[in-house]
């Protein structure tokens, strides 16, 4: 059946407000990077006024953030990969032996607010001399990660048939020779979007980069702190630094949703 008029009219206007309301804040933060700090407090200019790049001029020449960005990819790129390293086969046992109690561990790790772990650890890792390096940062953004993964996954695995699996053990692979050559490729999709993910959470942490990250070590979320002052707030900067720090991830999710939402279905449809 058809829908009514009336009922595509309401689901067109409610798409329409739902939209504009999730966009208008990223079209603000955009029109109001390439304002001055005059311009934007001036109600009069919110839709007309003298664009300037000299906001993006601050953030990629004066504010080092050339370096802040080499800094986030790698922290986010390393704790991906060290995450689907350890989260796949983690996942893999978890899902063919039935390991409960463990996987409950995970999805207390999963739950458990990581802000409350960030005393401890930089007790912990300040007696190690390990604040200020890349190492901890990657260690610490894996907390949020590797559970990511190992959700993801199980999920996953347990939608694929064993009867493949079983039929290599029969032909003498062992069970980490089946993972590899028959479990692992039939998982790429989801491997896929839990690596996406995994990457974006990472690029986003901003807790654990602020406690334990150095002049040397920053990320692009910490950094945007420094348009912040006591006394000000630089607000066409920090916008911009802001915008420079949003867009690459929409990007990335731009040209990735189809994989991202196929890898999530498929964990849930195949069986």
């Amino acid at each position: 059946m058809k829908p009514r008029p009336a009922y595509r009219v309401f689901r067109v206007v409610a798409l329409t407000v739902v939209v504009l309301t999730l966009i208008a804040p990223l079209i603000w933060m955009v029109a109001a990077s390439f304002k001055t700090n005059v311009d934007i407090y001036d109600p009069a200019k919110a839709l007309v006024f003298s664009p300037t790049v000299a906001n993006y001029a601050k953030v990629l020449q004066q504010a080092n953030y050339i370096e802040f960005i080499l800094n986030s990819l790698w922290v986010a790129f390393a704790a991906t990969v060290a995450s689907l390293i350890l989260g796949l086969p983690a996942a893999y046992s978890m899902s063919r032996f039935a390991m409960k109690k463990s996987a409950l561990v995970v999805l207390m790790a999963r739950v458990i607010p990581g802000v409350s772990l960030l005393v401890p650890w930089f007790y912990v890792f300040s007696n190690l001399k390990m604040v200020g390096g890349f190492g901890v940062l990657i260690i610490s953004h894996m907390f949020v990660s590797l559970p990511l993964v190992v959700y993801i996954m199980m999920g996953y695995f347990d939608s694929l048939p064993t009867e493949l699996e079983e039929a290599a053990l029969v032909d003498g692979l062992t069970h980490i020779g089946a993972f590899r050559r028959i479990t692992l490729p039939l998982s790429m999709p989801g491997v896929a979007t839990a690596g996406i993910l995994s990457f974006i959470f990472s690029w986003n942490n901003f807790m654990f980069a602020l406690v334990l990250s150095d002049a040397g070590t920053k990320t692009l979320p910490v950094a945007i702190f420094d348009f912040v002052g006591y006394a000000s707030i630089d607000w066409g900067g920090l916008m911009a630094a802001t915008t420079v720090v949003t867009l690459p991830i929409m990007v990335i999710a731009l040209f990735v949703q189809k994989y991202v939402v196929s890898g999530l279905t498929a964990g849930a449809t195949k069986g």
